[in-house]
C-alpha cells in the first residue's frame, strides 16, 4: 500500500509539472525591412548641381544674345545692300559694269523678302536742262528697275521716280561733283521692317 501511494503520488507530481511547465514562446515573427529612402544629396553636391544648371542657363542666354546680335547685323547689312546707291556715266542710262555688284546683292534680298517694295529715284548732275534732266533721271531710274526684274523680281514691286538735278548728293561744279550726283538711289518703301536673312 506504501508503495501504491508513493507511486500515484509521483504519478500527480509529473502530471502537475507538466501542466505548470509553460508552453514554449513561438519563435519571433519577423521584423520588416526598413524602409529606406534616397540618401540626400550633400550640400556640397547640391551646391555643384545648381553651379551647374546656371551655368547651362546663361549660357543658353549668351547663344540667344549672340543669336539676335547676329541677325541684327545681317538685317542691317541687308538694309544697306538694298539701298546702295549705284552711279552713271555723264549723260548715260547705261548700268555700268562697275555697277552691276550693287544690282546683284539685291536680288536675294528681295527675293527673299516678297513683302519689301522699294523705290528707285534717278539723278543727274546740273549740267543740261532741267526737262532734259528729270528725263535721264526717269531713264536711270527705269535702266535699274529693268535690271532687277530681268532676274525675277515683280515690277509691281518697283516703282521709279526722277528728280533730275534737284536734289544734288554734294554741291559742286567740278568732276567729282557731277560724277556722285548721276545716280540711282533705292529706298525701302514698305515691308523693311519684317525682313528675313535668305537661307
Amino acid at each position: 500500500m506504501p508503495a501504491f501511494r508513493s507511486v500515484a503520488a509521483l504519478a500527480m507530481a509529473l502530471v502537475a509539472a507538466s501542466a505548470c511547465k509553460s508552453k514554449p514562446a513561438p519563435p519571433p515573427a519577423p521584423t520588416p525591412a526598413a524602409f529606406t529612402t534616397p540618401r540626400s544629396q550633400s550640400p556640397n553636391q547640391d551646391s555643384a548641381n545648381a553651379a551647374a544648371a546656371a551655368a547651362r542657363r546663361a549660357a543658353d542666354a549668351a547663344a540667344a544674345a549672340e543669336e539676335a546680335r547676329r541677325n541684327a547685323v545681317a538685317i542691317a547689312d541687308m538694309k544697306a545692300a538694298l539701298t546702295r546707291t549705284i552711279y552713271f556715266d555723264y549723260d548715260k542710262d547705261e548700268i555700268r559694269d562697275d555697277q552691276r555688284a550693287a544690282l546683284d546683292a539685291k536680288v536675294p534680298i528681295l527675293t527673299g523678302n516678297p513683302g519689301v517694295r522699294i523705290r528707285i529715284a534717278g539723278h543727274t548732275d546740273s549740267r543740261g536742262s532741267d526737262e532734259y534732266n528729270l528725263a535721264l533721271g526717269q531713264r536711270r531710274s527705269a535702266a535699274a528697275k529693268r535690271y532687277l526684274v530681268s532676274r525675277g523680281i515683280a515690277e509691281g514691286r518697283i516703282d521709279v521716280v526722277s528728280f533730275g538735278e534737284e536734289r544734288p548728293a554734294v554741291q559742286g561744279e567740278n568732276e567729282d561733283a557731277w560724277a556722285r550726283n548721276r545716280r540711282d538711289e533705292f529706298e525701302i518703301v514698305s515691308g523693311g521692317d519684317n525682313l528675313r536673312v535668305p537661307r
